[in-house]
């Protein structure tokens, strides 16, 4: 006879199930932004719902708790890989059980129709359309908070940031952000006052055709190890990565007058999706095998947005391949002034479009207005102004409308509060993971230059993508680099570059 199958395996099994629900949840999601007609809103949206009430349903059933702990009193007899995993399904199980089937539908219907709306009224520059359905959603994603907060006996706040950064609290985020507060300001002007000595960049001339900028970001893509029999590339309003490891999809928009935009943004989500193409295959339907959190999957795609492909190495490759592509020529094309334009510092109201100096300030006072909003103390009829006001505080700017404002991003349409924080501690382990690799790669710039990216995409999938959810993030950071998450090799780098 067989030997009967122990809790854990029957854990394995279950969790295979639910990730096969997740990532068709994936699937639909990437689908209502690329794809969908706007007619199929409402359809859409009782069909994520059905999903995640199904998924919410399995994973709270009552044997899953006596398995678990079965699971846990046995760890003996599991490897190393295994007790990582059950730990990551006890996280899961944590934030499932602590919120209410009925609210976990209400949350991803309110959410999916959401973002349908804010896809009109980004357009239309229209938050009073928006304002009630956002409202719906704050409220419910306060009511997860509370519920989160009890069971976890944490903060509202951070019981949300638990779910996109397990382990990370806003104890450890405050200290990070002060220390870039406390920076970026004199850094800015003096970055300025430096550009004002040498001029702004020349821009090349368009229009570019969009069939040519698609082929190129797929070209650079292939060149950085993008694997396309598993993804493809398609355009969305705002740009992400989606999908499952084994199908990622990721989406960028294009302008006619600036290839720049698009070409930086295919390669952002390019960094997205190397890590979920590199996440531990045999581990992939299993809580283990996912990426390790949203800090250190935005620490790859600005890796190789920012840190990489905005560099003069990156340039010596792909330069002679934009100017062929779009016939350029003359001095808008030259070396220096194309560099000037990829590292051009100015204060903008596009988070999305923002230099790396001025998008962590971006990102703070997102972090400020959704704590605000998440307390209560910020009503959402009030958000508009209250962005504006830091908007000038932080950048000396003032959006003229509120689609330059507070309808810019999706993030909160969709739910995602207590996720704003991640991209900003992902610049910082970005520019700390890439000083490593420099260092262990002693032919890494000779190699960029030649458009050899295979042996730091190697690295990256040994030091982080194929580890997966095995290791905590700061133990990934410290293994990789060293050192836990500072701000010291992000301020580093940016002065090297712009000072």
């Amino acid at each position: 006879m067989p030997e009967p199958i122990t809790a854990y395996q029957q854990l394995e099994q279950k969790f295979a199930r639910l990730s096969a629900l997740s990532g068709a949840a994936a699937m639909l999601h990437w689908d209502s932004a690329a794809m969908m007609p706007t007619g199929g809103a409402d359809a859409r949206a009782e069909q994520l719902a059905a999903l995640s009430l199904v998924s919410h349903e399995t994973l709270t059933r009552p044997e899953i708790a006596d398995l678990l702990t079965e699971a846990e009193d046995a760890t003996a007899s599991l490897d190393e890989w295994q007790r990582s995993n059950l730990r990551e399904m006890r996280h899961r199980w944590r934030h499932a059980t602590a919120v209410d089937p009925d609210l976990v539908e209400a949350h991803s219907r309110s959410t999916s129709r959401c973002e349908m709306v804010w896809r009109t009224a980004r357009l239309d520059n229209d938050f009073a359309t928006l304002r009630p359905h956002l409202e719906e959603v704050v409220l419910l994603t306060q009511r997860i908070a509370a519920a989160k907060s009890a069971a976890f006996d944490l903060s509202p706040y951070d019981a949300l940031l638990d779910e996109y950064e397990p382990g990370c609290r806003q104890a450890m985020i405050d200290p990070l952000f002060a220390d870039l507060e406390g920076f970026l300001p004199d850094f800015l002007a003096a970055v300025l006052d430096r550009q004002k000595s040498y001029g702004m960049g020349l821009r090349p001339d368009g229009p570019f055709d969009e069939a040519v900028q698609r082929s190129l970001g797929l070209e650079f893509m292939t060149a950085l190890g993008f694997n396309f029999d598993h993804g493809r590339l398609d355009i969305s309003h705002h740009p992400f990565t989606g999908g499952v490891p084994d199908d990622v999809r990721l989406t960028t928009r294009y302008e006619a007058d600036d290839f720049t935009q698009s070409l930086m943004g295919t390669l952002h989500e390019t960094g997205h999706a190397l890590y979920e193409q590199g996440l531990p295959k045999a581990w992939r339907s299993q809580p283990v095998g996912l990426a390790r959190g949203m800090a250190l999957h935005e620490s790859q795609s600005l890796l190789i947005e920012m840190q990489l492909s905005r560099s003069a190495d990156f340039m010596v490759y792909a330069l002679p391949r934009i100017r062929a592509a779009f016939n350029g020529s003359g001095p808008a094309w030259e070396m220096d002034n194309i560099l000037r334009l990829y590292q051009q510092v100015a204060p903008g109201f596009i988070r999305v479009d923002a230099d790396e100096v001025t998008y962590p300030l971006h990102v703070i006072l997102r972090y400020q207005l959704e704590t605000a909003l998440l307390s209560g103390d910020l009503p959402v009829a009030d958000l508009p102004a209250a962005w504006n006001n830091g908007m000038r505080k932080a950048l000396g700017i003032t959006p003229p409308n509120d689609r330059l404002g507070c309808l810019q991003d999706i993030h909160w349409p969709g739910g995602a509060i207590g996720y704003f924080p991640t991209y900003t501690l992902g610049a910082m382990a970005a520019a700390q993971i890439f000083q490593a690799a420099k260092e262990t790669i002693p032919a890494l710039k000779a190699q960029v230059q030649k458009g050899e990216f295979a042996p730091l995409l190697q690295w990256l999938r040994d030091n982080v993508h194929a580890l997966g959810s095995s290791r905590s993030t700061d133990d990934i950071l410290k293994s990789a680099t060293g050192a836990p998450l500072t701000a010291a090799a992000f301020k580093a780098h940016l002065q090297e570059r712009y000072l």
